[in-house]
């Protein structure tokens, strides 16, 4: 069966989709978003992460390391990435958790497994499955097997998604998703190029294809003052959504800064810090009643 790179299979999850899901964490992403909340997912390769304030320079990791890519200096421990193989012997000898290996492959036999497990979960609640990411669909094969596994046993499936995928790829797995869960996160394309590092033509015009197709679609913005929040570009994208056949409505996502905190953990730069802070609920209210007025119905958070 197929297999593919999970960094994380998240259970008990409540803002993936309806009821109680597992949300299973794919690696890749075409965006490079400012404010992403999962840095450690954009490279499509297994990595090795460091902890550089939880290391306690015993050196283990040095002997482990048969390559010689750890070196020791005024106490602190370097890594020199042209001979590091990534193959996790130091992370797996820290006694620490400084070393750490992000993204392991897994087949879909492996993945249900992990997400069988809660079946009682989602009986109960009416949840299921999202594929999330990073961009699941950055690895097509793997992302429509496990959905066709899923509904194989009746598992509600959600795929959330950038839609930045060639169209053949998002159409292509309609069949076996029940709901996407698609990010709007500017309409201005100039914009969208600033702050995720790609245009948004195929983006927009992918959630057309998929509405035409009879999809369903839960569109979804990250509300971030200073970059999306404008009433120019809210009235864009009630504009937009309005047109939009399958949106079922529009969730306002209030920004938050938690992700410093993996940016600074995994040496990565976070490149809003001090730039935004958490909308008022005022603002968000203002933006759910541009939207709404325009005939799409908005809801504050997940």
């Amino acid at each position: 069966m197929a297999s593919g790179i999970v960094f994380d299979i998240k259970r008990y999850a409540l803002h993936d989709g309806p009821g109680i899901r597992v949300v299973v964490h794919f690696k890749g992403c075409p965006l490079s978003c400012w404010w992403c909340h999962n840095p450690e997912s954009q490279s499509p390769a297994p990595q090795l992460l460091y902890r550089g304030e939880r290391c306690v320079a015993c050196d283990i990791c040095v002997g482990a390391c048969a390559n010689g890519a750890i070196v020791t200096s005024g106490g602190t421990m370097f890594t020199d990435p042209a001979k590091c193989r990534q193959n996790g012997k130091c992370a797996d000898v820290c006694p620490s958790g400084a070393r750490e290996i992000c993204g392991a492959r897994l087949g879909v036999g492996d993945v249900m497994t992990e997400i069988l497990k809660e079946r009682i979960f989602f009986d109960q609640s009416g949840g299921g499955v999202t594929l999330s990411g990073g961009e699941p669909l950055c690895q097509p094969e793997f992302a429509a097997a496990l959905l066709a596994e899923c509904k194989r046993y009746g598992i509600h499936t959600a795929v959330d998604t950038s839609g930045f995928v060639a169209p053949e790829v998002l159409l292509g797995i309609i069949p076996v998703t029940d709901l996407f869960l698609y990010d709007i996160k500017h309409m201005n394309p100039e914009k969208h190029m600033e702050y995720t590092g790609v245009d948004n033509d195929m983006i927009l015009s992918n959630m057309l294809r998929l509405g035409e197709r009879g999809a369903v679609i839960n569109a979804r913005m990250p509300f971030i003052p200073g970059v999306n929040t404008d009433d120019e570009n809210m009235r864009a994208t009630g504009d937009f959504l309005a047109g939009a056949r399958g949106v079922t409505r529009l969730n306002l996502l209030p920004y938050h800064s938690a992700a410093e905190d993996k940016h600074d953990r995994w040496g990565m730069e976070y490149r809003l810090r001090g730039a935004a802070h958490p909308p008022t609920e005022n603002s968000l209210r203002r933006a759910a009643e541009i939207v709404e007025a325009l005939g799409v119905s908005a809801v504050i958070g997940g």
